[in-house]
């Protein structure tokens, strides 16, 4: 019966609709019934109806077991007015589905929606363009050099350590960016978010899922930093902070019965009258706290719960985007609902109900919900609410990956640069090259672009014509034991390095004269004639 459904927010759920109509008629249980004397083919009663559709969604992964006996009678009750199914005598829309003996049946036309227009495809103007090197400033000379001892050098500290292995370095100055103003940050924040949250949820685009239009990065960089020591959001402004009798009421329930935060009088169905008072605050708001723009991006997380770590990071980069005020009460309300639930304390707050399914049932509207009333809402918010109430400790935590991401940007951008003169080439995706930095990540930084400046330092040595073969030789050398990766690409083979390398003259070997010490030495003689 379990069936994953896929794809953009109001697409997936009106095929999750659809497939939800073809596993109750393809499995209803179809026979004969009699009815005032008269016997009906094809038929079944209402409360067999329900019998088998909660059996049906609590089996099927998109609802799980947390589906009630009475949502799914509301459901039916949806089936009757949208002519899912019909009484026996062919009337539905008006009438009310209950759950006992009452005949119905299926009609015989489609019952099937037709899937909504898809919206045009935005074009990436929509996402703030990420800052990048393209701006930059001269460093006056009086920055050039470190007040104290730094890793930074300057251009003059930074040829004078290279010039022994490399000669001296063509002409440079350091640049770099503009200060990074606050709205930047916050623009850095919300494009990197967006495409993270696209990333996780396994999406070629959001168009029909999330308008970036609607995203704030001034929320999301309050959401990151402005926490206290229990990650729970902090406001500024306390007028947008939940009533002190709200947050009293909540500390109540969730630390009972050691909670100082009331002084009345605990009387029996007091901690009833308490999550009444909670209850009546939240199922007033004006919208969900997941609000309203927001409520496809959580609709297609329901397909990755299966899937539990990538689920709770796509929850963590989507909890990022709400407002601030919404995410602290959406944060104090998942823990109330998680600590009651496990609180053996707690006397039972509903006589037929467990305290963990009241608490889903009572608060999961006021979590998700849609501004068009969708037919599965109550049920799609149902199975997130459980799980982000299980995992309440974790999905308000920002996700590692990006902020390591938007952090290595931003000090990317901080980072003082070399630029050569005459020289176009942008090194922006590399740090700086007055910063003294090992072997170890000279290699890894290969990777990105960090070798170019060498290999053109390597170039212009290898191009000295004014350098005497001899020192050009010797610098070489000592390059290729400093660089010996930028020295191997450069150099393959011997035949491309004596292309370009002089070689040396060659020597002439000295002979020498052996003689043998078993006879004495004779000296040669001759004689000499001289006339007068």
């Amino acid at each position: 019966m379990e069936g994953k459904v896929i794809g953009p927010g109001p697409y997936r759920a009106t095929k999750l609709w659809n497939e939800t109509i073809k596993l109750f008629r393809g499995g209803m249980p179809l026979r004969r019934h009699w009815a005032n004397f008269r016997y009906y083919d094809c038929s079944f009663t209402g409360s067999e109806a329900v019998d088998y559709l909660h059996d049906l969604l609590r089996c099927n992964y998109n609802f799980g077991p947390e589906v009630t006996r009475y949502q799914t009678l509301q459901l039916l009750r949806k089936f009757l007015k949208a002519h899912v199914i019909e009484d026996i005598k062919g009337r539905h829309g008006t009438e009310d589905f209950e759950d006992n003996g009452h005949l119905y049946r299926f009609p015989t036309q489609s019952p099937l929606k037709s899937f909504p227009t898809r919206p045009l495809l935005r074009d990436s103007s929509d996402l703030p363009r990420l800052i990048r090197w393209d701006d930059y400033e001269e460093l006056p000379q009086q920055e050039n050099i470190a007040p104290m001892k730094s890793a930074v050098l300057t251009s003059d500290l930074w040829n004078k350590r290279h010039s022994v292995a490399i000669g001296d370095v063509h002409e440079c100055k350091l640049i770099r960016r503009k200060e990074i103003t606050t709205k930047q940050v916050g623009h850095i924040w919300k494009s990197m978010t967006v495409a993270h949250l696209q990333r996780v949820l396994g999406l070629k685009s959001l168009d029909g899922v999330l308008n970036p239009t609607h995203v704030n990065g001034k929320h999301i960089v309050h959401n990151v930093f402005s926490v206290n020591k229990a990650g729970i959001v902090i406001l500024d402004n306390k007028a947008e902070d939940m009533p002190y009798w709200v947050v009293s009421a909540m500390k109540c329930l969730a630390n009972w019965p050691n909670s100082t935060e009331t002084k009345q009088p605990v009387y029996p169905g007091f901690e009833r009258d308490v999550l009444r008072t909670v209850a009546d605050y939240f199922q007033r708001l004006k919208e969900p706290l997941l609000t309203f723009h927001l409520y496809e991006v959580f609709v297609n997380i329901l397909s990755l719960l299966q899937e539990q770590q990538v689920a709770t990071e796509a929850l963590q980069v989507s909890c990022l985007l709400l407002p601030p005020p919404n995410r602290r009460q959406l944060q104090l309300l998942l823990r109330l609902m998680a600590r009651a639930s496990q609180n053996p304390h707690l006397p039972p707050l509903n006589d037929a109900l467990t305290t963990r399914t009241l608490m889903v049932q009572m608060f999961s509207h006021c979590v998700l919900g849609s501004v068009d009333e969708m037919d599965l809402d109550e049920l799609l918010a149902t199975k997130l609410v459980t799980f982000m109430m299980e995992h309440h400790s974790t999905i308000f935590q920002v996700p590692s990956k990006l902020r390591s991401q938007v952090e290595e940007h931003l000090s990317h951008l901080k980072r003082v640069q070399i630029k050569y003169a005459g020289s176009d080439t942008d090194f922006s995706a590399s740090p700086a090259f007055c910063k003294q930095i090992s072997r170890v990540v000279s290699e890894e930084q290969q990777v990105i672009g960090t070798q170019t400046p060498l290999q053109e330092l390597l170039e212009g040595l290898i191009a000295d014509k004014e350098l005497p073969a001899k020192d050009k030789r010797k610098r070489l050398k000592q390059f290729q034991k400093l660089y010996p990766d930028v020295y191997h690409n450069r150099f393959p083979t011997e035949e491309s390095k004596a292309a370009v390398i002089p070689e040396k003259a060659p020597r002439l070997k000295p002979h020498f004269m052996f003689f043998s010490l078993k006879k004495p030495f004779q000296p040669f003689q001759r004689s000499w004639s001289f006339r007068a």
